[in-house]
């Protein structure tokens, strides 16, 4: 199963832990998931339904090429990290 993972920041703000979860594509994992945790969608998702702008995921170390359609495909052994983009100066 693939292994998603949050930052801490973004677990003190609501309840995302992480999860093993079996799919075969992005947009498959975040279904999953956010059916399971249905607040955590905002967080990460738009009203569009793509990546918001200061979210950052990780396909096995490798940024997430498609961020409107999520079909980055994932394996059983893939690890996915959801990153929070600081800013500021």
């Amino acid at each position: 199963m693939a292994k998603l993972h949050f930052p801490v920041n973004l677990v003190r703000q609501v309840e995302c832990p992480d999860a093993d979860i079996e799919a075969v594509s992005v947009a498959e994992l975040f279904e999953c998931y956010f059916n399971e945790y249905p607040k955590v969608r905002s967080y990460v998702l738009d009203d569009q339904g793509h990546v918001r702008k200061h979210i950052s995921v990780l396909v096995d170390g490798i940024n997430l090429r498609d961020r409107a359609h999520l079909s980055d495909g994932i394996t059983h052994t893939s690890e996915i990290y959801i990153f929070q983009a600081l800013s500021g100066g």
